[in-house]
């Protein structure tokens, strides 16, 4: 069967991306860890992104995540507790709690950001910028735009 695929079986295409993605998620939590983020995990750094800039409830964050609101708030918890967010009344409707980030949450996110172009540097300095940017534009055409969801923990669950 692979020796119709050009020698490489099908199966390893999703190992491949799976340890590409590990391989870039394990460095930055090292930096992020070196850094005083020690307590950081990749799921946290998916609910910071859902919690967004301007704040989101718990339900919508379960939703970003595709997980359901007690999870989230699960996690919620967590991260309040290492000072990545606060929860504050939401100004529109009082009955609300509003997950906002914190200046820790903010500045954790500016770090992870500037440690995945650190990553990307250093996978253009192994593969040369051409190939990496071919890597990135195939990537873009195969996954669909849906692709781009917080819904990691579903994908694995499901």
């Amino acid at each position: 069967m692979a020796e119709e695929h050009g020698g490489e079986a099908g199966f390893e295409l999703p190992l491949l991306l799976f340890a590409g993605f590990r391989s870039v998620i394990d460095a930055l939590h090292r930096d992020l860890a070196a850094q005083g983020d020690q307590e950081m995990r990749p799921a946290h750094g998916f609910a910071l992104q859902a919690v967004g800039p301007e704040g989101a409830s718990a339900s919508e964050i379960g939703r970003r995540l595709g997980v359901s609101k007690q999870a989230a708030g699960k996690t919620v918890d967590k991260l309040e507790g290492l000072g990545y967010v606060e929860r504050a009344d939401d100004p529109r409707d009082g009955r609300r709690k509003l997950v906002r980030l914190t200046a820790r949450g903010v500045g954790v996110l500016n770090r992870s950001a500037q440690g995945f172009d650190r990553i990307r540097a250093e996978w253009v300095a192994v593969l040369g910028a051409e190939r990496v940017r071919a890597l990135e534009a195939d990537l873009r055409r195969m996954a669909p735009a849906s692709a781009f969801r917080l819904d990691a923990e579903g994908w694995f669950a499901s």
